[in-house]
């Protein structure tokens, strides 16, 4: 049996990343009839056809969603096996790095993340990207190096991720509000003029539900896809927003916030990135900051809270 052609991985992998003989074709600076030979000598070596034809598009084959993570892990290691070894110098780091997170991150770990970069490497950037949905093409391509969200179903398979904090929701009034004083039980809850947070546009979330099991239901006054719309409305008005607590902590200051009294789920903020990046020692650096500011922030102590 001939030994096969090992260049035929790294074909293999980007194939099965675009799911486009177009895409590929580009991101290995190929012409596209070139790229088909690479696909058809694919087919030969492996016995399967890979990718087929589906409407307009290629779907892939059982095998080829078999071979994906083995080829992306194969792909990983021999880079990392062949890239030469190097001592990171710090202060003579000149990179410009792009991180796309929702609002609320930038301004609660933004500062403090900039100072730490700022005093080990002066020459490292860090730009800040708003984050409008869970679309892994940006890390894939390379267009942004890190982002931060909650890791779910729709989260790219093949992304790295690391756990930055886990983070509660809480409710937020203006200060003066009637909800300042006395103890917020469900049914004073629900009677108020809510916010509800919703990028997708839904009409409830897990609050209403949890009410509805005790046989309550608040009233939704509007619904706004950020929580710093949110919390600007609930700042100028009497309207009551549930928010996360670390995540809207300077977003938040001047408002009066309590625990909800209505148990919710917590959510776990992630960092998240591509794992070519795994082995690349700056990229690794800024990962230990992010994840150390995120620790140690004083943006993360528990809000206070006082019960009348």
């Amino acid at each position: 049996m001939s030994t096969p052609d090992l260049n035929l991985l790294v074909t293999l992998n980007i194939l099965l990343a675009e799911g486009s003989v177009a895409r590929a074709a580009r991101r290995l600076r190929l012409s596209p009839s070139a790229m088909s030979r690479q696909l058809a000598r694919l087919r030969e070596t492996t016995g399967d056809p890979l990718l087929v034809r589906a409407g307009r598009g290629l779907v892939p084959t059982p095998r080829a969603l078999e071979l994906r993570a083995r080829v992306g892990q194969l792909v990983q290691e021999a880079e990392a096996a062949l890239r030469p070894a190097e001592s990171l110098d710090l202060k003579q780091l000149a990179r410009i790095f792009t991180l796309r997170t929702r609002e609320g991150f930038a301004e609660n770990f933004g500062a403090e993340l900039i100072a730490r970069i700022a005093e080990q490497a002066p020459g490292v950037r860090l730009y800040f990207t708003q984050k409008l949905d869970k679309d892994s093409s940006p890390l894939r391509d390379g267009t942004i190096d890190f982002e931060t969200g909650v890791v779910g179903d729709d989260t790219g398979p093949e992304l790295r991720t690391q756990a930055l904090f886990r983070d509660r929701f809480i409710g937020v009034v203006r200060s003066g509000h009637p909800l300042c004083e006395g103890e917020v039980s469900p049914e004073r809850y629900a009677a108020g003029q809510h916010l509800l947070v919703s990028r997708r546009g839904l009409q409830k979330g897990q609050i209403d539900e949890v009410l509805e099991e005790l046989g309550l239901k608040r009233q939704i006054a509007t619904i706004v896809g950020s929580f710093s719309a949110a919390l600007a409305l609930a700042r100028a008005s009497d309207l009551i927003v549930s928010v996360p607590e670390r995540y809207t902590g300077n977003l938040r200051v001047g408002m009066h916030s309590f625990a909800l009294p209505v148990p919710t789920s917590d959510v776990t903020i992630s960092l998240l990135w591509h794992p070519r990046m795994d082995a690349d020692p700056a990229h690794r650096w800024l990962r230990g900051c992010i994840r150390d500011v995120c620790a140690g922030s004083r943006s993360g102590r528990s809000t206070r809270f006082e019960v009348g």
